[in-house]
């Protein structure tokens, strides 16, 4: 020992103890800050710590300009085009000791996945309601934060249906896309950048026939649940490192109001309000399709009369009797019929009673297969939550009927 000291010479630093307890407290100190150094620990957020064996020449120049340039045009940024990286780091507080933090890397890195394995994304396209192999469709993107919000979103955007317009207004012909491309946008974004960097699960998002489900590796902030996302709520960044500078290129907005942004976008869509649950570590977000598509149609055996019906009753979203007749040219007694088999097939619900009687289009449906409305089916989703990875059929419930007691 004696001749590791005098080895190590001047590197040593000399300290006298008092006693023992003022010895332990000087090793804990010193192995707190080792291990965060190391990385093993830390006591800040985790997008704000150095990344373990990254260094600047892990930094792609090129994408730190190319950003430099964007937020200028958007939100004026303080910063000119030709400042060195290293500067623009610092600016943006992405340094840690000199070392790139893990919202650097995960930013602006040349290859995010070799330090964060996990900070990919996962998209699967099913053509039913559940989870089944083999899937049809599965890419798995990797690169920085925003490259993974737009391949994500462009994936959604090519799998669902989209509808082009007429020039008469203008040069270019309008889309209409089946989900709002805002609202698919709004849970992508913010699964990305909210999500928990530090566990090994990724976000992954799936498009079936009937929702698009963005699931978030994390926990919501203790202050926020799923129900208090439907009303004004403050921004809580869990990556507030990742979230200034997707402020700053208009990715988001840091002013709590983007869910409530996608919630009026899917209501004046004429579609279900998005659902929000925690599920297993993970949290959700489900965007509901119109779920009436072409082979569901099919699928029902409707007859004419009822898919011209169907086509009519997703445009006005209320159905009479009297107006079943006018547009199928169909007796009372066999609109009456035709009705009474779209309420039993759950593409109708029977809604009011005398002259106020009519029918709605339901919205959406069930795991099991069965069509609800939108309330029906909030009350169950919220009580039998379906992960992507187990996906299992509900019982329906048994209705017996009640025996009559002898006179």
């Amino acid at each position: 020992m004696l001749a590791l000291f005098q080895r190590a010479g001047e590197e040593l630093i000399r300290r006298r103890f008092t006693g023992v307890p003022d010895l332990t407290a000087a090793l804990y100190a010193s192995l707190i800050e080792y291990l965060e150094e190391r990385g093993s620990i830390r006591q800040g957020p985790f997008d704000a710590a150095a990344c373990s064996r990254a260094t600047l020449e892990d930094i792609a120049d090129d994408k730190v300009r190319q950003f430099v340039a964007t937020a200028r045009r958007e939100r004026q940024y303080a910063v000119a085009e030709k400042t060195p990286t290293v500067e623009v780091l610092e600016h943006l507080n992405l340094l840690d000791r000199g070392h790139p933090s893990h919202a650097a890397v995960l930013l602006f890195g040349n290859n995010p996945q070799r330090f964060l394995l996990s900070s990919e994304v996962k998209c699967m396209h099913f053509h039913g309601t559940e989870v089944r192999r083999p899937v049809p469709s599965y890419q798995i993107y990797k690169g920085r934060v925003f490259e993974l919000v737009d391949q994500a979103v462009d994936f959604v955007l090519s799998k669902i249906a989209r509808a082009v317009g007429t020039r008469e207004n203008g040069p270019q012909a309008p889309v209409t896309y089946e989900l709002p491309p805002q609202a698919v946008t709004e849970a992508i974004v913010n699964a990305v950048a909210h999500r928990d960097y530090a566990s090994n699960a990724s976000v992954q998002v799936s498009l079936f026939s009937d929702r698009l489900e963005v699931w978030n590796p994390g926990e919501l902030p203790p202050v926020l649940t799923p129900e208090r996302l439907r009303r004004p709520h403050a921004s809580i960044p869990r990556n507030p490192l990742i979230a200034d500078p997707l402020f700053l290129v208009r990715y988001v907005e840091k002013a709590g109001t983007g869910i409530l942004d996608a919630i009026a976008l899917c209501r004046s869509a004429g579609l279900p309000e998005p659902d929000f649950r925690q599920d297993g570590g993970q949290f959700v977000v489900t965007l509901w399709r119109d779920w009436l598509t072409p082979s569901m149609l099919a699928s029902l055996q409707l007859n004419e009369r009822q898919l011209k019906a169907a086509a009519v009753v997703r445009l006005e979203h209320r159905l009479t009797t009297a107006r079943y007749q006018a547009i199928t040219d169909a007796s009372r007694a066999t609109a009456q019929r035709d009705l009474e088999e779209l309420v039993a097939k759950g593409v109708l619900a029977a809604t009011g009673a005398g002259r106020g009687a009519g029918y709605e289009l339901r919205t959406k449906r069930l795991k099991n297969g069965s069509i609800a409305s939108s309330g029906e089916a909030d009350g169950n989703a919220s009580k039998t939550p379906q992960s992507p990875h187990a996906a299992g059929r509900l019982r329906k419930p048994v209705l017996r009927r009640r025996k009559k007691k002898a006179q």
